[in-house]
């Protein structure tokens, strides 16, 4: 009875997120088509540039102290781990089904990057208004509950932006330089006849003197760190997400810079809330276009049903169930404190199904949307009700 009583407690909150799936497939559909694919593109532009990081920044600002981080400094290491077992059993799953190179990024980013963000801010504060949740009083459980879901989304939007980024980068690049090759080996003599290039001039390469040669290595070297500055790759690391990250626990753990933006008196106070108000837009809008996306995942592609079903076992047996182990153990050792809001947030990290911030990589990369709507559909199909047994089994495990 227990059981049953948690299980109807958790489904509310997960009937929450599919509604606004829902609604954000019915807008993208041809009738409505108020979330086509160029709305879809601008609205992915608001919330990657202005919603997500007025988001981040104002709910780590608020949400975290010296105090807090002192508490909560497993949180990134148990998210940190989840990743680390997913992407190891993505490449597994990569090698049993041989995954095309330029798709192998994004199976390891669906088994790996969880959807923590808008998932924990909606899952948790539901959770703790539930007259029957297990979590104590209300208004506590639900200022801890932003807390846990700020530093999440926080530490996972680091993670997506910066090792995520990057291996998706170079194997969605593998497609464009096997490209390359075949177009050389067909073109290479034609054009080397057009330019009147020999080979006896191909080689032929005027050698400097000692001065010219240091102010070259001088030139080479200031032009290397002028491309990395300028670089994707490192823009991409320091993504606004994660520069409001680092600017909201800064603010929140600095004392002077909290007393003037952050608390109720501060005389900048004002500025903070207008912030605040832009960021409370990023939770629908990024589930809005979610649900818009997952659209596309109806009309199918060449998924093969191997993969799919390998990435379903891993984000809803494997993962929950190591998450399980992993955190029995944290607990065991004393690394984590005796909250169970606490444990049942690290034990949930591991169930959430694929982020969405794949999907605004894809989209920047121009490769694998179409394969990621169709795996973004039954996941979070599959979901449903996972999540559910999964949530209904943690509270009971942790209460």
């Amino acid at each position: 009875m227990e059981l049953l009583r948690l299980f109807i407690t958790s489904v509310i909150p997960v009937i929450k997120v599919l509604l606004v799936l829902a609604i954000g497939s019915f807008l993208a559909t041809e009738s409505v088509d108020l979330l086509g694919p160029n709305a879809r593109h601008h609205l992915n532009n608001l919330v990657f540039y202005v919603f997500l990081p007025a988001l981040i920044g104002c709910n780590i600002a608020d949400t975290i102290t010296v105090k807090t981080v002192e508490t909560l400094w497993f949180m990134p290491v148990n998210i940190f781990i989840s990743c680390l077992i997913g992407s190891g059993l993505g490449c597994i799953l990569v090698k049993i089904t041989k995954t095309p190179p330029h798709l192998k990024g994004l199976v390891i980013a669906c088994s790996s990057a969880a959807n923590l963000g808008n998932m924990l801010m909606i899952i948790l504060p539901a959770l703790c208004e539930e007259t029957n949740s297990p979590f104590g009083d209300s208004s506590t459980c639900s200022a801890y509950g932003e807390a846990y879901a700020s530093l999440s989304l926080a530490m996972q939007a680091i993670y997506v932006w910066s090792i995520l980024y990057s291996i998706m980068r170079a194997s969605a690049n593998s497609i464009v330089k096997e490209n390359a090759e075949i177009l050389s080996e067909t073109s290479a003599e034609p054009l080397l006849v057009s330019h009147g290039i020999s080979e006896d001039n191909i080689y032929q390469v005027d050698l400097p003197d000692e001065g010219n040669e240091r102010m070259s290595t001088f030139g080479k070297m200031k032009q290397c760190f002028m491309t990395a500055i300028r670089s994707k790759s490192l823009k991409m690391i320091f993504a606004p997400a994660t520069i409001a990250a680092i600017v909201g626990f800064i603010v929140g753990m600095v004392s002077p810079f909290r007393k003037v933006l952050v608390d109720d008196s501060a005389p900048f106070h004002v500025i903070y809330s207008a912030i605040e108000l832009i960021g409370e837009a990023g939770i629908p809008s990024m589930t809005l276009v979610v649900g818009a996306n997952l659209l596309k995942g109806l009309k199918g592609s060449a998924v093969k049903t191997s993969l799919l079903v390998g990435i379903l076992i891993i984000r809803n047996i494997l993962l929950p169930v190591s998450g399980i182990a992993v955190v029995k153990a944290a607990m065991h050792f004393g690394l984590v404190g005796s909250y169970s809001l606490y444990h049942f947030t690290l034990l949930l990290q591991y169930a959430i199904p694929p982020a969405m911030n794949i999907g605004t990589i894809l989209q920047m990369l121009g490769t694998g949307e179409s394969e990621f709507s169709v795996l973004m559909l039954w996941n979070y199909v599959v979901a449903a009700f996972s999540l559910t047994l999964w949530t209904a089994f943690y509270m009971w495990l942790v209460a």
